[in-house]
């Protein structure tokens, strides 16, 4: 999606708008080797654009991917007890990067792996209320586990925020749900819904943000963020 430059100069940790839109006057950004213009919109998808002759891109040149985790799988660069852990999936990205945020080895889905702290910081603080959003396979009384779940829950002597639940398809006795919560404490979902009455046979986180799950990646592989998602991650971008 198109941005306007002084936007996404911002975005990328180079400089203020107000500093970027100073650069774009002075003949400093061109796209697509032309000279850019005050006003100008660029996709960094699709479309070259250069700071003083340099690629611009999201992260300043840190890696951010994208891994569908499986399950058996520890989230953690290493395990004591030798148990396969995700930095085993992403060993041929180039960098070392850390998972943010933690699945649990029975869940699977969305893992963000990087290495840049400050995007870590910016996902996994509370005070930024990152929505992570999980399909939960569960049996049990779902009728009555739905008002409970909705409703403010209690772990660990703290109050929980209310959580947004969607009732999914039901097959055989096992009910479908959407969950999707912000904050992230240990096996939260999982607890939940212990509490609510249900048992869960499968969880997988399916977004976290504004990013979705790449449903193309199979479980275990993993793929780069496009830099539209990137931006998407860094915070939205309006035209104030």
């Amino acid at each position: 999606m198109e941005e306007r430059l002084q936007k996404l100069i911002s975005a990328c940790g180079l400089a203020s708008r107000r500093a970027a839109e100073e650069w774009i006057i002075a003949g400093r950004v061109t796209v697509n080797g032309e000279k850019a213009h005050l006003g100008d919109k660029a996709d960094l998808d699709r479309d070259i654009v250069l700071v003083d002759g340099t690629p611009l891109a999201p992260g300043g040149g840190r890696t951010y991917l994208m891994l569908n985790k499986p399950r058996g799988y520890v989230t953690t660069l290493s395990d004591e007890k030798g148990r396969k852990t995700v930095s085993d999936l992403v060993a041929g990205c180039g960098a070392r990067v850390w998972p943010v945020g933690r699945l649990d080895m029975d869940s699977e889905g969305l893992l963000i792996l990087t290495d840049d702290g400050a995007l870590t910081h910016q996902l996994l603080h509370p005070s930024h209320q990152v929505d992570k959003e999980y399909l939960v396979w569960v049996t049990g009384n779902v009728n009555k586990a739905l008002p409970i779940l909705s409703a403010p829950m209690e772990l660990d002597g703290e109050t929980l925020s209310p959580a947004r639940v969607r009732r999914g398809r039901d097959s055989g006795g096992v009910h479908q749900l959407s969950i999707t919560i912000h904050q992230g404490k240990n096996r939260q979902v999982r607890r939940m819904c212990a509490q609510a009455g249900l048992e869960v046979l499968r969880l997988k986180r399916v977004r976290e943000g504004p990013l979705l799950l790449d449903r193309r990646l199979k479980a275990g592989q993993w793929r780069p963020l496009t830099g539209q998602e990137l931006l998407g991650l860094t915070g939205p971008l309006s035209d104030t």
